[in-house]
């Protein structure tokens, strides 16, 4: 039973990291589908990277069930998976095979979320524990 309610930006917290769920599973798809119909280049290099983008689905999942579930680790769950998600933006804005389209929103969702993270209202609300733990 909860004794208080959840905040708006909580609820913002959990729209955005399902949103990062709904694409890394996007990915996952896509690369397991590539897999399955292609011939890669590399078959050692495509089946770890699916596995890596594979696992990345798993981790953000159980995040977003824990964060429903009111578990307290989620929040540092969610700030180490914003790292990571800023750095592969930012990496998909350099170089020759710069990809800006879908570069700048990756960062832009990584600061907001990362933003709402840090919001007083969210950190008292991912900070209460259940009873009995």
């Amino acid at each position: 039973m909860r004794s208080r309610p959840r905040p708006p930006l909580f609820w913002l917290l959990v729209s955005l990291l399902a949103v990062e769920l709904a694409a890394v599973s996007i990915v996952t798809i896509v690369l397991v589908i590539d897999l399955v119909t292609l011939e890669p280049t590399s078959l050692a290099t495509a089946l770890a990277l699916t596995a890596l983008v594979l696992l990345a689905a798993a981790w953000m999942a159980v995040t977003v069930v824990g964060l429903l579930r009111g578990q307290a680790w989620v929040r540092a769950s969610a700030i180490v998976w914003q790292v990571l998600q800023f750095a592969i933006g930012l990496g998909a804005l350099q170089g020759t095979f710069a990809q800006p389209a879908w570069g700048w929103p990756i960062v832009i969702v990584s600061v907001l979320t990362f933003a709402v993270l840090f919001a007083p209202s969210v950190v008292r609300a991912t900070q209460a524990r259940a009873a009995g733990d």
